[in-house]
């Protein structure tokens, strides 16, 4: 596992978008996710580990 899955995020925006796809996801489906954080810029490794990999994900904020 790299070890930058764990380094602090800087993009408040982009965690947002990222956080509002997992969001998507859960509550419609993959394909309605990917949609959504490509329309928001979002780049395909980014898109891929949070939709795909969900044990890759960043530790939540707190």
């Amino acid at each position: 596992m790299p070890a930058d899955l764990y380094q602090a995020r800087t993009d408040e925006h982009c965690r947002d978008v990222v956080d509002r796809g997992i969001l998507v996801q859960a509550s419609f489906n993959t394909m309605c996710a990917i949609e959504y954080l490509k329309s928001n810029n979002v780049q395909s490794h980014i898109i891929e580990r949070v939709l795909l990999h969900p044990e890759q994900r960043r530790k939540p904020r707190h």
